[in-house]
């Protein structure tokens, strides 16, 4: 995982004309189902965009997931803006798709694997980063934003692995046909 190779057969998926065409196509669903999601409070929103970040991860990996992020939010804001344009969002969305991968891609998916995955994207990325970008722009204190995500990314969290490793299963057998990622994975989904 953390070999020059791993890093450079990311950054070559942006260079390959069939991996462009599925990060662009990844970067529409997530900017489409990015407009559908349920408020839960100020700036606290549940999104079923994470299947498409972790699922477009373990193709493509950490390099190309940050770029493929990076996109998603800000065509995202400018198709359906909601609140100010703030850059540490667009960090937050390659972060989660730089952990993501750094989980799934070129590894065997497991359980764990998808459940440590979440896991840190929600305490890591949602709780942490979330927290100190709402405080810088809303002005209410760190400790408040992160409690609120807190509750949320911990009552979430296990819904949202089990329709990780729902879908997993599923599309594990069509990626691993169309060799988009190894064959080390077998279905139904190993705990570990």
């Amino acid at each position: 995982m953390f070999t020059r190779e791993y890093w450079k057969s990311s950054a070559q998926k942006l260079r390959q004309t069939e991996y462009l065409a599925l990060i662009a196509m990844f970067i529409a669903v997530k900017c489409v189902a990015g407009a559908f999601y349920i408020p839960v409070g100020e700036n606290l929103r549940i999104l079923m965009t994470f299947v498409f970040v972790a699922s477009e991860a373990a193709i493509i990996g950490p390099v190309a997931g940050a770029v493929s992020g990076m996109i998603a939010d800000i065509v995202g804001f400018m198709i359906h803006p909601s609140g100010p344009f703030f850059f540490g969002y667009t960090i937050t969305a390659m972060c989660g798709s730089v952990i993501y991968a750094l989980f799934l891609y070129r590894q065997r998916i497991t359980i764990l694997r998808l459940a440590l995955a979440k896991t840190v994207v929600n305490y890591g990325v949602n709780v942490l980063l979330g927290a100190l970008w709402s405080q810088m722009l809303y002005g209410k204190g760190y400790i408040y934003y992160a409690g609120k995500s807190l509750v949320k990314n911990t009552m979430m969290l296990p819904a949202e692995i089990i329709i990780l490793v729902l879908l997993f299963n599923v599309i594990v057998p069509i990626l691993q046909k169309r060799r988009l990622i190894p064959n080390s994975t077998t279905v139904p989904l190993k705990l570990y």
